[in-house]
């Protein structure tokens, strides 16, 4: 998914200065951002208190929209590079497109993971023909210097492994809970997980105490290590624990993200992550001369502009031990 904003600022991420190293309750409130002509999501990563949660740096929380008459999501051709991108659905279908020449929809709970690598050009849209509701999440994961010039590429994941408990069902994501690992590429010491909980449920989840880990919550009415939880916030919860106390007061949905705290410092500026002002303003160049970023074939429209770069430098500065 794209940051739709027109008037982009630069985010600075990574760095260990502000992870939280022992258990804490920090409530993040989401932003709300027009996504195209019918949808609009609460945007909890990037927060103004907090940039990412391991190599998690973005996280989309839209619907559940009632889009009988609507188009729904429709999301032109646009660019990444040197991150992923996480589609997540719980209602409603999602048609991806990109410049590798995939072409995917996408259903609730199957996993579309696009990897940039070095570069990529992709569209989101609701099929012509599609569900009453749409409800979901978009989320972006950094990739480390390592792996962020790979090649270009789609994984479609429509059967994912579960964790069970009585009143708990979760499904992995991406990485590795209570034994059980998913199938899609990660980079980076990572984990995300949907946790179904039943109504009056009250289970304890297995956790790294060297991740840092947060809570968006999807729907229902659930505690999370006490803290109420309303749908479309996301609880922050530092480090340093073994164990996760969730409580149920209704049938709930939530995801669990989370990972080592991430040690490179990062310029997010609009749908790109790099390390300096220069990739930056490369990529701004190539998307908009239309090299590099390749093409999407196949979507009834063209592509979005970037937006203008911000006067002055792009420094990843700021969150240094």
């Amino acid at each position: 998914m794209s940051n739709l904003d027109r008037e982009a600022v630069p985010a600075v991420c990574g760095g260990r200065g502000f992870v939280v190293a022992e258990p804490v309750r920090e409530l993040l409130s989401p932003r709300h951002v027009k996504l195209g002509e019918s949808t609009e999501v609460r945007r909890l990563l990037p927060n103004l208190g907090r940039r990412m949660v391991g190599a998690w740096c973005f996280v989309d929380h839209y619907g559940p929209d009632d889009i009988a008459d609507e188009p729904g999501m429709q999301v032109p051709p646009h660019p990444h590079m040197g991150l992923q991108t996480v589609s997540w659905l719980h209602q409603g279908e999602v048609l991806h497109r990109d410049s590798t020449g995939s072409l995917q929809t996408i259903r609730p709970r199957e996993l579309g993971l696009m990897t940039s690598g070095r570069a990529i050009s992709h569209s989101e849209e609701t099929p012509a023909t599609h569900a009453r509701f749409l409800h979901g999440a978009q989320l972006w994961v950094a990739l480390p210097d390592a792996h962020r010039h790979t090649d270009p590429h789609f994984e479609h994941h429509g059967a994912l492994p579960l964790v069970t408990a009585p009143g708990l069902k979760a499904t992995l994501i991406l990485g590795t809970l209570d034994g059980t690992t998913s199938p899609g590429t990660t980079y980076s010491p990572i984990v995300g997980a949907d946790l179904a909980l039943t109504g009056g449920t009250e289970v304890r989840v297995p956790l790294e105490p060297d991740f840092e880990y947060a809570v968006l919550s999807m729907s229902g009415e659930a505690h999370v290590d006490g803290v109420p939880l309303l749908p479309g916030s996301m609880l922050y919860l530092g480090c340093g624990r073994t164990e996760l106390p969730l409580r149920a007061g209704s049938d709930a949905d939530l995801m669990l993200l989370g990972g080592e705290p991430f040690e490179e410092e990062l310029i997010m500026f609009w749908n790109w992550i790099g390390r300096t002002q220069e990739e930056i303003e490369q990529a701004r160049e190539d998307w908009m001369t239309g090299s590099r970023f390749g093409e999407v074939k196949g979507y009834d429209g063209a592509p979005l502009p970037a937006p203008a770069l911000p006067p002055g430098t792009l420094k990843p500065r700021g969150r240094v031990r």
